[in-house]
């Protein structure tokens, strides 16, 4: 199963065959990046907001957050952290008032999940939706399973949920899942009820095909 032509232009025509080993070379040794200052109040900060008692929720690079506000009112008991490095698309109008369940934060997602993860919170469920595809196939590295955090992810736990409007980059994500709990999680077509972000809502009035995959990470181990 290929990528859809109409959707992303790129060269390649299945997962690459340098992903696991370029994974593997991630998963053996520390990320030793520092953390920047301010991505570390942005966490502080969110953290405050956050009682330590509801089920945490995680929608990593909200954008403009119509997906968060859309997860908050699904999961009201849960409480949700949409999180955007961009002041810009975070600060637009949103469709709805803010929930008491949901927080916003500018920040790093490479921060972020790192700084989860050293704190040793886990998620309830986390979300991945239409993440920049880096199509080319020297752009590997720059996709989130490409990328040298991306260990870190499979070990906060949870529900995970990412979708693309390219199925190699959902293909990719599942291998590389797989090479890190065992668990390969099956890549399926996609056709929601009703569009969770503003890229999903163009996606679906062009036609094109979408595709996700769901894992429950709970119990996995990941070396």
């Amino acid at each position: 199963m290929f990528a859809n032509s109409r959707s992303i232009n790129t060269a390649q025509t299945g997962p690459h065959e340098h992903l696991l080993d370029l994974l593997e070379r991630h998963r053996q040794e520390v990320f030793r990046k520092p953390f920047a200052p301010w991505n570390v109040t942005a966490f502080e900060q969110a953290m405050a907001r956050w009682d330590q008692r509801s089920p945490l929720i995680l929608d990593a690079g909200c954008g403009v957050g119509w997906s968060s506000l859309a997860i908050a009112k699904d999961f009201p008991d849960h409480f949700v952290m949409g999180v955007d490095q961009s002041e810009d698309r975070l600060g637009r109008g949103k469709p709805e008032d803010i929930p008491e369940n949901l927080c916003f934060v500018r920040a790093d997602l490479v921060d972020f999940w790192r700084l989860l993860d050293v704190q040793g919170i886990r998620l309830a469920r986390h979300y991945i939706l239409y993440p920049n595809p880096w199509p080319k196939i020297g752009q590997l590295a720059r996709r989130w399973h490409g990328h040298a955090v991306f260990p870190h992810i499979p070990r906060l736990g949870g529900v995970l949920e990412c979708r693309s409007n390219w199925r190699i980059y959902i293909e990719e994500m599942a291998l590389a899942l797989g090479a890190l709990t065992g668990h390969t999680p099956s890549v399926d077509d996609w056709a929601p009820q009703q569009a969770m972000t503003p890229f999903e809502r163009k996606y679906q009035a062009s036609g094109q095909a979408l595709f996700r995959l769901r894992t429950d990470l709970n119990g996995d181990t990941h070396g």
